[in-house]
């Protein structure tokens, strides 16, 4: 390739993926997406800005995303992580992938394709979008629910089991010929091949186990970073022409070395180092598939493409609704299990680049695959908004109906709303005060655990007047709202003050913005609690007592930081929608303040300030 057409390569390349996959993201597509359409676009069949030779050179360099995600994925998989998990990964997961496989595979016989070509449309079809998935998962606060966790569970699988379905790709090759070994098995007799091969992958796990640790730790003695990067990438280029050399893939080289690694005191520091150019190369990889997407296919067979499409995503709902069902998965996790695994994943461009390369699948049908993989990852956001808009809210409304609101049978001077991470500790200090306190909780699970533990714990919604009215807020001194979820809070703020206006209300805020939001609709600014400030506070104060400050000076600080922090916000409130003002209050009080401190600091504390001392060590000495 020349330079010249290199970098006018790598311009549009980098160029597309900037433009394109911030619009993605923001549309709620998620980043894989946006780099399929950004090549799509870039691609020889709209714009024909990039493609053939060019592109397929482009791909093979891009392919080393690949190898370098499946050396992460290896990092991963600590043996005392997948223990933990066994159930949902090999249950879940290995019924997934199998019976999706196995599924796949018969509807391509039916079709007329033949039985090795069959096989390896089924075991590429039966994977799920890992980073669609789990980005999605995260974005919408799914990731924690039985849902949720099921399917990275399952994902997990699908990735491990992408490792066997490599080795298994060139006993499905077309021809002999295919098969044939080159680099250092070519010469060697048929009865050697094997043992070489095994002796390779021996080779990695010791080197894994006894050599490369010690060569970083060398590396590490030099205090230069980019040397173990460099080392790093070395590892796996090294691996890579090592399984090459040997007929094997150097994904599945890689995916051995991460797992032998996964226990090193420097897995961290690999991850770490290598994620940028995993990013990188992965998103080139996705814009050189997306540049390889034929619309002709599309467009001369709409209704065929929409059919699989449609095919693909129905086959794999039913399949995951009926192995969830099978397991005893309820409720609207299993519908959630079902939708989010139910487009393809993009390994399938993976295991498609190497199908075609060994001929197990002839071009048409390939092209026709990877615009099939492509359009179901596009309807996976849709799949969400069916599940969050349709589905759950069916499941929750069940759920409300079978568990009426407690009767509240106490009237106490302090009513909480929400008794969770937050709400707890408020609750359980001012009790330990001798102060009655009401509690009302909307998670009736929570609320049955915290019965079980001696707390009194009202099941209800907070932001209902009528259950207000029952824990006699007319005659409450305080109203406290411990709430998560901002909008219920500020709710909650504008009705209790519209319907108790002398009522003293005080409310947990989760940033400086609902701070302000809440100062806006009444409430003092020390009544609007930043829900963060005061342990990130605590934990600073006990830093730099560990790092030998002596205690007075550091209590003293941390209230003189607190309340000087409230006069900010005070000054902040008029301006905080104006950013130049916002911030330039902001630097000017940060200069005032770091002038405050070391005045405070050139002057010697007087005697009465050692008894903060003198508790510290009677401490330490109890």
């Amino acid at each position: 390739m020349h330079a010249p057409h290199f970098f006018l390569s790598a311009f549009i390349y980098l160029g597309a993926a900037v433009l394109l996959v911030p619009v993605a993201h923001r549309l709620g597509l998620g980043s894989v997406l946006g780099y399929l359409i950004g090549g799509a676009m870039i691609g020889p069949f709209v714009l024909g800005w990039v493609g053939g030779t060019q592109g397929e050179e482009a791909m093979h360099f891009a392919e080393f995303g690949v190898v370098i995600m499946l050396f992460m994925i290896g990092l991963e998989l600590e043996p005392a992580r997948l223990w933990r998990m066994r159930g949902p990964i090999f249950g879940l997961g290995g019924l997934q992938v199998l019976l999706t496989a196995l599924a796949v595979m018969g509807i391509a016989m039916a079709l007329g394709l033949e039985t090795k070509p069959a096989i390896a449309t089924g075991m590429i079809l039966a994977l799920s979008s890992t980073a669609i998935v789990i980005q999605t998962l995260q974005e919408k606060a799914l990731m924690r629910t039985d849902g949720g966790r099921d399917s990275f569970a399952v994902l997990l699988f699908q990735d491990i089991s992408v490792i066997p379905m490599l080795a298994v790709f060139p006993l499905l090759a077309a021809s002999v010929a295919k098969m044939e070994h080159h680099g250092w098995l070519h010469e060697l007799p048929h009865w050697a091949q094997p043992l070489v091969t095994l002796g390779a992958v021996v080779a990695i796990v010791i080197a894994g186990q006894f050599i490369v640790p010690r060569g970083f730790a060398i590396l590490a003695k030099t205090g230069l970073r980019e040397l173990l990067t460099a080392a790093a990438l070395l590892l796996i280029v090294g691996v890579a022409l090592l399984m090459t050399q040997v007929g094997l893939s150097p994904a599945l080289g890689a995916f051995v070395a991460g797992v032998v690694l996964a226990g090193s005191h420097y897995r961290h520091e690999l991850e770490s180092n290598l994620e940028p150019f995993k990013g990188l190369l992965l998103g080139l990889f996705f814009l050189a598939v997306g540049a390889s997407l034929d619309f002709s296919v599309i467009a001369g067979k709409p209704l065929l493409v929409a059919s699989l499409v449609l095919a693909l995503i129905a086959l794999k709902v039913v399949v995951m609704f009926v192995i969830a069902t099978l397991l005893k998965i309820r409720g609207s996790h299993r519908w959630l299990l079902s939708l989010a695994l139910a487009q393809g994943g993009e390994f399938a461009f993976a295991l498609l680049s190497m199908a075609i390369q060994q001929e197990i699948l002839d071009a048409e049908v390939s092209r026709l695959l990877v615009a099939v993989v492509a359009l179901s990852m596009a309807v996976t956001p849709l799949l969400f908004i069916i599940y969050e808009r349709i589905i759950a809210p069916r499941y929750t409304a069940v759920s409300k109906d079978q568990r009426a609101p407690d009767r509240i049978d106490e009237n106490a001077p302090v009513i909480l709303a929400g008794f969770g991470r937050f709400g707890n500790f408020v609750g359980r200090f001012m009790m330990s005060q001798g102060v009655k306190v009401t509690v009302l909780e909307s998670d009736p699970d929570h609320v049955d655990m915290l019965r079980k533990f001696g707390f009194k714990v009202f099941y209800g919604d907070a932001t209902r007047l009528d259950l207000l009215h029952a824990a006699g807020i007319e005659h409450a001194c305080l109203l406290i709202i411990a709430l998560a979820d901002q909008a219920k809070v500020a709710q909650l703020v504008t009705e209790v003050r519209a319907k108790f206006p002398k009522l003293r209300i005080m409310a947990r805020a989760h940033d400086y913005d609902q701070r302000f939001e809440l100062m806006s609709l009444g409430l003092a600014a020390e009544d609007a609690v930043h829900e963060q400030m005061g342990s990130a506070q605590d934990l600073a104060v006990r830093a730099l007592r560990a790092l030998g400050k002596p205690a007075y000076a550091t209590e003293r600080a941390a209230r003189r930081w607190r309340r000087y922090d409230e006069e900010t916000v005070h000054l902040l409130v008029p301006v905080h929608e104006d950013e130049d003002a916002y911030a330039s209050i902001v630097r000017e009080r940060r200069i005032e303040l770091t002038q405050l401190f070391e005045k405070d600091l050139a002057e010697l504390p007087d005697d009465s300030d050692k008894g903060w001392e003198i508790g510290r060590a009677e401490e330490k000495s109890s």
